[in-house]
């Protein structure tokens, strides 16, 4: 089935209020694009500032705690991230795995707290340099959509983001074979999980996209678009990923 493209940005701990001018530039290459979705998960600092700034534009947060409420000093709801604004939220980011130990259990838990908040979920899976040498790429995504994909998920909430955690901000990028051999066993997992409706969740690719290798990753079959880190902080970098979806 025909799915959209989405091109989502993660800003990741960098900007501030200055920098926000950079998201009137992508916003006005948005709406010159209309056939493509464009999303920007913003440090929670900046999610209500950019929203008044840049009206009906797509912002979400980067994190969001399962929790409802309680003592869980430093961590934000989903309750909290829609009334900052926030449509979608970030879970399971790679960076998080590794730095803050998450599980995919936690992933799993995250989004679930998201959606029934009414948030937009866009999951990330992928492996490390070891595991992809090893020869076990295929089987560490397949176990971490196993237990991060919540029951009865479905693409008017859910994304998925394969981000390979040696690809990320190292300039490195696997092969276009690469991308769609582990995009296609990521639909198939789906479709194991969700049955039909797997054919309507996107997958997007991430690990260093930027304008010069985008339009060869988009063009690769089952991938849907592109969630970008370092280069979706300005509009001279993100702009040309947006056209090429």
């Amino acid at each position: 089935m025909a799915r959209r493209k989405l091109v989502a940005g993660n800003w990741k701990m960098n900007g501030n209020r200055a920098a926000l001018a950079e998201l009137v530039l992508i916003a006005e290459a948005a709406r010159a694009a209309p056939g493509v979705d464009v999303s920007i998960a913003l440090p929670a600092t900046l999610i209500a500032p950019a929203v008044a700034l840049v009206p009906g534009f797509a912002f979400g947060g980067e994190d969001v705690h399962a929790a409802e409420s309680g003592a869980h000093t430093g961590c934000l709801s989903a309750a909290m991230l829609a009334e900052a604004g926030a449509s979608f939220t970030i879970v399971g980011h790679s960076e998080r795995r590794a730095d803050q130990g998450e599980t995919s259990q936690d992933a799993w838990a995250k989004a679930s707290a998201a959606h029934r908040h009414g948030l937009g979920v866009i999951l990330c899976v992928g492996e490390t340099d070891a595991e992809r040498d090893a020869g076990r790429a295929a089987r560490v995504v397949q176990a971490q959509i196993e237990k991060s994909v919540p029951d009865l998920a479905t693409g008017d909430w859910l994304t998925l983001a394969y981000e390979p955690r040696w690809a990320i901000g190292t300039g490195r990028t696997p092969t276009l074979d690469e991308i769609g051999e582990v995009h296609a066993i990521a639909r198939a997992k789906l479709r194991t999980l969700v049955g039909d409706a797997a054919d309507g969740i996107r997958i997007l690719y991430g690990g260093s996209v930027t304008g010069a290798n985008a339009t060869a990753i988009l063009e690769t079959e089952d991938v849907d678009g592109a969630l970008v880190g370092g280069a979706s902080l300005t509009a001279a970098k993100f702009v040309p990923i947006i056209e090429a979806a």
